[in-house]
């Protein structure tokens, strides 16, 4: 026999209050159901129904696989709703609001995948990151130890996912103030994610710029110059081939059908999080050269060049128009005025897309 409704936010026994849309979900308070509106429920009310609700009663098996089926592709897309808006609000430094949509991606995935799956991990470990952001270490601690405690009952678990850990336990470290424990974490974090995607991939970039932080705390320039230059790098040189990828794709669709002026699909093969990661980054590495010790011109035009590339590719025209003409402004400065030419080259490109969309 199911006992009283819970609190959907806080679990509290006592929860008077009802979502009179869904029906479905109960809360202790007026406070609470508004936090959890603002961050999943909006979102996720109208789908409630058909997962949670009574299921249908069906009469063949063949009906009754269908319906499994159907029900399972359902929560599957509840999960990714909840996990991205949960995941939006941590990239936007709203970590608060992101927990209620976390928490409701955990629950879903416990029950479909069994509360032990590495389906679980990330979801653990951005609700350890969303904690830290607040200031709730302990709860964070939780659920580093609930990701730990999969991983280590996984044989299997991927380099990728092991590296998510690391970054993890390091962020805490450093939200704690122990800054040698968040190194060894990051140079872990590194060291997976470049045996999972290669040395030169942009997954390792966060682990870099992470550890350039704290050596520039520390007063350790050289140490974080270095590391500085290595990540800007990294998305500087990818960023770059990606887009002369993109081009060479164009022109094909071009020579193909010249009459066509579909340009959508810019930014096919960069996903979501790669953006958002790559912008975040950017933009710290962007701040360290303007305003601190280690300005470099020369590593400033390159962050420059990357940020215009990337928001280009988003389709942010306007930035991107802004960035390029201060990276090619800058690089005219320059001794060696060899970046020139491929600045020059995106900002036409700008330009054309300019053209193209008024």
């Amino acid at each position: 026999m199911a006992g009283p409704p819970r609190c959907e936010l806080c679990g509290a026994r006592t929860a008077p209050l009802r979502c009179p849309g869904c029906r479905l979900t109960y809360y202790c308070d007026v406070s609470h159901q508004k936090t959890d509106w603002v961050s999943i429920h909006s979102h996720i009310c109208h789908l409630l129904t058909p997962v949670l609700g009574p299921q249908p009663c069906f009469h063949s098996e063949k009906d009754r696989k269908h319906g499994k089926e159907q029900l399972l592709k359902r929560q599957e897309s509840l999960i990714a709703l909840a996990l991205s808006t949960a995941q939006g609000f941590v990239w936007a430094g709203k970590p608060l609001e992101a927990i209620p949509a976390a928490l409701q991606a955990l629950r879903f995935s416990s029950r479909v995948f069994g509360s032990g799956s590495a389906q679980l991990v990330p979801i653990y470990l951005l609700l350890a990151e969303a904690s830290t952001g607040t200031g709730h270490l302990q709860q964070a601690a939780k659920y580093l130890s609930q990701a730990q405690w999969i991983i280590l009952q996984t044989p299997d678990c991927s380099a990728a996912l092991q590296s998510k850990l690391h970054r993890g336990l390091g962020l805490f470290s450093i939200a704690e103030g122990n800054l040698d424990q968040a190194l060894y974490h990051l140079a872990n974090e590194v060291y997976l994610a470049t045996a999972e995607f290669g040395l030169k991939s942009v997954e390792v970039s966060g682990g870099y710029l992470n550890m350039a932080n704290i050596f520039f705390h520390q007063n350790k320039m050289d140490a974080a110059n270095s590391l500085y230059t290595e990540v800007s790098s990294l998305w500087h040189d990818w960023l770059l081939s990606f887009l002369q990828g993109h081009q060479q794709v164009l022109q094909a669709q071009t020579e193909a059908s010249p009459f066509s002026e579909d340009e959508e699909g810019i930014e096919d093969g960069m996903t979501k999080a790669q953006r958002e990661e790559g912008t975040r980054v950017l933009w710290a590495v962007l701040k360290v050269r303007e305003q601190g010790p280690l300005q470099h011109p020369k590593e400033t035009v390159r962050v420059l060049h990357a940020l215009a590339m990337i928001h280009y590719l988003g389709l942010d025209l306007a930035k991107a128009r802004e960035l390029g003409m201060k990276a090619f402004d800058l690089a005219k400065q320059l001794p060696q005025q060899d970046s020139l030419e491929t600045i020059g080259h995106l900002l036409e490109l700008i330009n054309a897309q300019f053209s193209h969309t008024t």
